[in-house]
């Protein structure tokens, strides 16, 4: 019997065999989770985000913000003004990562709660 051709997802040229794979590509990166958290707060300007996010610099953020722009996640405008003001939001697409942002958090949690628990009972001995 034959097998059938896998299936494969793509993004910005590059092919996952997993659409797992895919997902996490597209906020895997030290900053973009915490981009995402800031934006799913709702629209904020480049200044609001690197004040909000602790410890980032202006070449990662840039970088970033760009990435999640390309992968269809961040929507950027440029207002015709002077100084120039530049915002950032979410696209309907990155506000579907909501969810999956809050069940992280969660997790995170419950992991942090849970391996506390554990290291201390090993600690203890019990």
């Amino acid at each position: 019997m034959k097998k059938p051709p896998s299936m494969m997802y793509l993004l910005n040229g590059k092919e996952y065999p997993c659409p797992i794979e895919l997902a996490v590509s597209v906020f895997a990166g030290r900053w973009k989770i915490s981009i995402i958290c800031q934006l799913l707060r709702g629209k904020k300007r480049y200044g609001e985000l690197k004040k909000n996010i602790i410890g980032v610099n202006h070449k990662m953020l840039a970088e970033q913000l760009r990435e999640l722009e390309e992968a269809g996640i961040v929507k950027r405008e440029v207002y015709p003004v002077v100084p120039p003001k530049v915002e950032y939001e979410l696209t309907e697409l990155g506000k579907g990562l909501g969810p999956v942002i809050d069940y992280l958090r969660e997790w995170g949690a419950h992991f942090q709660t849970d391996a506390t628990e554990e290291s201390l009972s090993t600690a203890h001995g019990s």
